[in-house]
């Protein structure tokens, strides 16, 4: 069986420009309903649109000057599933807690050119404690999990 896949670009710009415009119901709209996102500061993966939406309304209020600075796109294998598939890496830079990061967001798309999969790589490591503190928080304050 083949699957036409259909090459994600525009997907990967519509991206950026919802994160540019923080415009979180857009991006709700580029998921699909199984999303999973690695974050650097969580073992586990994020799950589901709702979960990922939701940490995606904290992250747009915690990163302070978020700009993409570059973009790459190729194929890339995944983590859930091991299938290769359209990917698009994002380099970005930011501040938190008055620290600078500089990252990538690595996207993979399915067959539709949704975002299947989403892994978030950041340096440096006072930054990474920075990011996963205000978002912890932030997560708590959106109810989205519980108090530690």
């Amino acid at each position: 069986m083949t699957i036409k896949v259909v090459w994600p670009v525009n997907t990967a710009d519509r991206f950026r420009a919802a994160v540019d415009s923080r415009d979180l119901a857009a991006l709700e709209d580029l998921f699909t309903d199984d999303i999973r996102l690695y974050s650097p500061v969580k073992f586990t993966p994020f799950e589901g649109k709702p979960m990922v939406t939701g940490l995606f309304g904290v992250l747009l209020r915690t990163f302070a000057d978020f700009r993409y600075v570059g973009h790459h796109t190729g194929t890339a294998q995944t983590s859930a599933d091991g299938a290769t598939l359209p990917s698009a890496v994002l380099l970005f830079r930011a501040t938190v807690g008055g620290k600078e990061i500089h990252g990538i967001d690595l996207l993979h798309f399915d067959e539709d050119g949704r975002i299947k999969e989403f892994t978030v790589m950041v340096r440096p490591r006072s930054a990474v404690e920075a990011l996963g503190q205000a978002v912890l928080e932030g997560l708590v304050a959106d109810g989205l999990v519980p108090s530690p």
